[in-house]
């Protein structure tokens, strides 16, 4: 079981991820690149949370953002 802290560090730390990756992507097209690794952080940290929270519309919303932005990284 994950501890209260750790969920509550890793939620925080994914949020402020998403939050940098959508400064990057109003940015402009050159940062494209910060904007999905940043966004596959915050995915992958959110979708920890919703595991350990048991919150499947969390879990599959960020499940497949995960599988996405992968596919976008692996396109580059």
């Amino acid at each position: 079981m994950i501890s209260d802290k750790t969920i509550w560090l890793t939620k925080w730390s994914a949020s402020i991820a998403i939050l940098l990756a959508v400064a990057f992507r109003s940015a402009g097209e050159q940062y494209h690149m910060f904007d999905l690794y940043l966004s596959l952080i915050g995915s992958i940290g959110w979708l920890t949370v919703s595991i350990a929270w048991k919150d499947r519309a969390l879990i599959m919303l960020n499940a497949v953002m995960t599988l996405t932005l992968l596919t976008g990284i692996l396109k580059l």
